[in-house]
């Protein structure tokens, strides 16, 4: 069996996803992999086949997406380009993780597409939502990436199509410790505004990993560090708390790893607003906005807030193989043709 994989390459969470799905996918069927988008961090460990430009969604320094940015780096004709000459009719399946060159290309050309995401979880009537909804985001998250099937990760299993979060298996291997520090990712906004707003809460160290500087440098108790995957999990691994966005695969992992969590949902990101709900449905607090005002708020959490205990087993495997049995090419045998079950192979 022929399977296409792929993967939106805007953030780092897919991507960190795709570590682990890949080889799990790779043991039970013939995988290319393809990735679009412009703004990750982390590099695969594996042959990517096909890269595109695709659409990204540009961070800000500001606490959202830089939506004028945004527009700016899509090439809509460079889009169509991409979608018109996408191999996806060479594959038996296309399996999509939010990426949508090849979710286009399949929907265009007819080829079985289906989603294993985690935004498609989002879609879900049974999943918690914030208290305003976003026309847009409902938008983007029904038809960046249309698929004819949808298997979604969300932090709770709330439906039948829903798992827990895929937890790489360099995560789940980690030596977990607590040094007292605290572990900061907040991709969309600045060093200076995360420093004059974490340097008011003295009595604890910060280490913040971020997306605006190629130098280490402190200024007083915050260490700024430009982001590396392994440090990053080391520094979780070893911290108290980790102080995040709430996209999926870091609040998954930090919780994994036993920490007590705060997390901060982009500006102008619908997804990270339901997420923000589902944590909430867990108990994790939930700030609205990186403010002087909000110190208190924060030192609430340093000082009175617990982890919280969660459940997320290692299913990957298990994923990929129903998958692959679910969809796996029946191929005709004539009357004359006669095999034993255990003779035939894909």
């Amino acid at each position: 069996m022929k399977i296409l994989y792929a993967i939106q390459g805007t953030g780092n969470g897919h991507l960190s996803r795709a570590k682990d799905v890949i080889p799990a996918l790779k043991s039970v069927a013939e995988v290319d992999i393809l990735v679009s988008g412009i703004q990750a961090d982390i590099q695969l460990p594996f042959e990517i086949k096909y890269k595109y430009y695709g659409m990204s969604f540009i961070f800000g320094k500001s606490g959202g997406v830089d939506l004028w940015k945004t527009w700016k780096s899509f090439n809509f004709r460079m889009f169509v380009r991409e979608i018109s000459q996408c191999p996806v009719d060479k594959y038996d399946l296309v399996i999509n993780d939010f990426e949508p060159i090849s979710a286009w290309a399949s929907y265009f050309k007819k080829v079985k597409c289906i989603s294993l995401s985690h935004q498609c979880a989002l879609l879900s009537p049974k999943v918690p939502k914030p208290d305003s909804s976003s026309c847009l985001g409902l938008v983007i998250l029904k038809k960046y990436a249309p698929s004819s099937e949808k298997i979604g990760f969300h932090f709770k299993k709330y439906d039948n199509n829903i798992y827990t979060p895929v937890i790489r298996k360099e995560i789940r291997s980690l030596h977990v410790t607590n040094l007292g520090h605290y572990t900061v990712y907040l991709p969309a906004y600045n060093d200076e505004r995360i420093i004059n707003v974490l340097s008011k809460i003295d009595q604890v160290y910060w280490e913040v990993f971020s997306k605006h500087t190629t130098e280490v440098y402190q200024i007083k108790n915050v260490l700024i560090m430009p982001i590396n995957g392994a440090s990053f999990a080391k520094s979780m691994a070893s911290a108290e708390g980790v102080f995040c966005g709430a996209g999926f695969e870091t609040p998954a992992e930090a919780l994994f790893l036993g920490k007590k969590l705060l997390v901060l949902p982009m500006k102008s990101q619908f997804e990270q607003h339901i997420n923000a709900a589902g944590l909430k449905d867990l108990g994790v607090p939930v700030l609205k906005s990186l403010k002087k005002k909000h110190v208190l708020l924060i030192q609430n959490w340093v000082d009175n807030f617990k982890p919280i205990q969660v459940n997320f087993p290692d299913q990957t495997q298990f994923i990929a193989e129903q998958i692959v049995k679910k969809y796996q090419p029946v191929f005709e045998i004539s009357p004359n043709q006669s095999f034993s079950s255990n003779t035939i192979s894909y």
